[in-house]
């Protein structure tokens, strides 16, 4: 019996000190999750890319020093490249692009002068340009700006009949204005879509013994445009 009471008490006396034991022991250090990094898209370094679209030029041929012989529109299509770079200063991006394109824009008119048809062609331009865009991640929005030139060519045919009567080359410096949007849709990868306006001028073309022209020009230029930007195309932020 004194065995079973010994026993008894020594049981009772382990269990009270069994909770004290565990509330001294600490608690499990709290661990802090790694902070979460966001992908940013950097615009910055070297591209190169092609581009195809439409375009409408504006000209106006007058007789020089006198009356205007009338104005027409050379429309059609486009194809060329582009290559340029960009540096980026928080949302902000400079650049700088050199573009080059075959042309196909050409159109017609009678003269209200002479017995003849005038023709204008514009067989390729060039643009040289500064930009300026404002960047949400890997959506660009941008102005640019710069010189111009492009390639032309005037005829002259005879009405009725169509013959050739005269033709002549040209080739004319101006401004260039524009804009776009820009999205960088894979690792490295970007699709814009873009408007410029060519400033050419008034130029004097002579057309041999026949004829010299005073012809104002400009071109609306719309394309689409996809680049490859070289290195990385995210940079981490915390």
């Amino acid at each position: 019996m004194k065995k079973l009471l010994l026993i008894t008490a020594s049981l009772v006396a382990i269990s009270a000190a069994a909770p004290a034991s565990a509330a001294d022991l600490a608690a499990r250090p709290y661990t802090k999750a790694p902070p979460m990094m966001a992908a940013i898209y950097d615009w910055s370094g070297f591209y190169i890319g092609i581009n195809g679209g439409g375009a409408t030029s504006h000209n106006c041929w007058d007789v020089a020093g006198g009356v205007r012989e009338g104005c027409h529109d050379a429309t059609g299509g486009t194809v060329g490249g582009q290559v340029g770079y960009r540096w980026q200063t928080g949302p902000v991006v400079f650049g700088v692009e050199a573009q080059g394109n075959w042309a196909d824009f050409k159109g017609d008119n009678v003269s209200a002068v002479f017995a003849d048809r005038n023709r204008t062609k514009i067989d390729a331009f060039g643009l040289f340009t500064g930009q300026i865009g404002y960047a949400w991640n890997n959506v660009l929005l941008y102005a640019k700006g710069g010189a111009a030139v492009t390639d032309s060519k005037y005829e002259v045919f005879t009405v009725p009949g169509g013959a050739l009567l005269a033709s002549t080359s040209n080739t004319r410096w101006g401004g260039v204005v524009g804009a776009g949007v820009e999205y960088g849709f894979a690792p490295s990868w970007s699709v814009a879509f873009e408007y410029d306006h060519m400033f050419m001028d008034r130029q004097n073309v002579t057309f041999g013994f026949l004829q010299t022209d005073s012809i104002k020009q400009d071109v609306d230029l719309f394309t689409a445009r996809l680049n490859y930007k070289f290195g990385g195309p995210v940079i981490a932020k915390y």
